[in-house]
């Protein structure tokens, strides 16, 4: 299950948003030649990357503009691309990249402290963008999102509100951060669930000057530009071939 699209884009252009991704984008393939190189690549993460085990005080920024692979880099600007626009609206181009940063070294510190003892590289905007969901829940828990669930061959496009997804989302970190072994690598289940916290935290008093459950009745919820209505996706199903 991952989203695909939200029903209310920004109602300005969000320059912060695109400028991260296109970053992000940029650096992963300007040390594109390092994924061919495994020395390479461990020396590169050593300076840059986020190693519980002697975090670097750099790292907490540095680490969130690298990724691991092209699926890794293109799943995370996708969250980013769904849920940052909204709040780049609401924040402000200035901040939004402030909260934006401010949520990725909350990420990272998580990491650190749930595994102080590992040697494991973390790298990703993950613990950022963590944090960008975990503000969107606040702002804009009834935001309807398509999601697209995959069960073995079956793919669907479903619509759901963006609390379900986002708390189902946050439960699965939570969960896998309780059942994974950090120093064995893998997903960076910490650094997810802490961004997120830090997201919702940050997103308290902003949300709370526009009134807090006010601001929910006033706008129901949802971000306040007017909604697309998207026709029907249909994905093709795929058919045996007959011998």
């Amino acid at each position: 299950m991952f989203p695909i699209r939200d029903h209310n884009p920004s109602g300005r252009t969000p320059y912060v948003t695109y400028a991260l991704i296109v970053v992000n984008v940029g650096i992963f393939f300007a040390n594109w030649n390092l994924m061919l190189d495994d020395r390479a690549l461990m020396q590169f993460y050593a300076h840059y990357a986020l190693i519980p085990a002697y975090p670097s005080p750099h790292a907490f920024i540095t680490s969130m503009f690298l990724h691991g692979s092209i699926l890794h880099l293109l799943g995370n600007m996708l969250f980013l691309w769904i849920f940052g626009d909204n709040l780049e609206d609401e924040f402000g181009h200035v901040g939004f990249l402030l909260f934006y940063l401010g949520s990725g070294v909350v990420a990272g510190i998580a990491q650190v402290a749930l595994s102080p003892g590992s040697m494991v590289p973390t790298v990703g905007a993950s613990g950022a963008i963590a944090g960008v969901m975990g503000g969107y829940l606040l702002m804009f828990p009834r935001a309807r999102i398509d999601i697209l669930v995959i069960i073995i061959i079956i793919f669907r496009i479903i619509t759901v509100p963006a609390w379900l997804m986002l708390f189902l989302w946050f439960g699965i970190q939570i969960v896998g951060a309780a059942a994974a072994d950090p120093d064995l690598g893998g997903v960076a289940y910490g650094a997810h669930a802490g961004g997120f916290v830090a997201g919702v935290i940050l997103t308290l008093l902003p949300w709370m000057r526009r009134g807090g459950t006010a601001f929910w009745a006033n706008t129901h919820g949802v971000p306040p530009h007017p909604p697309i209505t998207y026709g029907r996706t249909e994905i093709p199903a795929v058919r045996r071939k007959r011998r």
